[in-house]
């Protein structure tokens, strides 16, 4: 029997990869995204959650929200609201799957509060290549806008542009996949997508350390 996976959704490359993964593993039946926020805004990719609700609605799966109170609560409040999230949420499951890339603990970090709850922890890209991933991310066709970056690891000019075209103009020192919080994304388009997000009015707003792409969106439908 297949195991039922809510997938973390941040509206990235990374989520639509791990999206991609578990619907060709005949192991596991995705049944759900769940994505955080604050003020109605994914934190660093600052996606608009009726944004999130289009690619939700584009994969035709349900999407569960759990509002947190700032972008960095502590570690127990944190953890509280989305396991108290995902029980409450009347959805069916026995697993949750993660994006995460880097061995830098948070494996261990995720299975303290996921297992704890009763669910089992997935991490379809842990450990793999940036590099492989991120040429796997482009070969499916999963099209994504950088629409956050970190100014003290990467030039905001980066800030708006598509990723397969700006990928081979990173700096050395750039994870290919941003793990270390260079910058953050949007899929716009996919595989797994009945549709595209096009995007309008669109606007770079700088701060002092991150830079945002502000915009538009809209659904097109296949």
């Amino acid at each position: 029997m297949k195991k039922k996976v809510i997938i973390s959704w941040s509206s990235g490359k990374d989520s639509t990869l791990t999206l991609i993964r578990l619907l060709e593993n005949p192991d596991y039946e995705v049944v759900a995204l769940y994505t955080t926020h604050v003020a109605n805004e994914v934190p660093f990719q600052v996606t608009p959650l009726s944004v999130v609700q289009m690619q939700a609605d584009l994969v035709d799966l349900p999407l569960i929200t759990i509002e947190l109170p700032t972008v960095f609560p502590a570690n127990n409040e944190y953890q509280h609201l989305v396991a108290n999230g995902l029980k409450e949420c009347g959805i069916e499951f026995d697993s949750v799957a993660f994006g995460d890339m880097f061995c830098n603990g948070i494996v261990d970090y995720r299975k303290s509060y996921i297992e704890k709850a009763g669910w089992e922890c997935v991490f379809p890209l842990i450990g793999q290549s940036s590099r492989d991933l991120a040429e796997e991310i482009i070969s499916l066709g999963i099209e994504t806008i950088l629409v956050t970056t970190d100014g003290t690891q990467l030039d905001n000019q980066f800030c708006g542009k598509v990723y397969t075209k700006l990928i081979a103009q990173l700096p050395i020192e750039v994870d290919p996949c941003g793990e270390n919080g260079e910058f953050h994304s949007l899929v716009v388009s996919a595989p797994c997508f009945k549709g595209s997000i096009q995007l309008s009015e669109m606007q770079i707003e700088k701060q002092q350390r991150f830079t945002h792409l502000r915009y538009n969106a809209s659904v097109l439908q296949n």
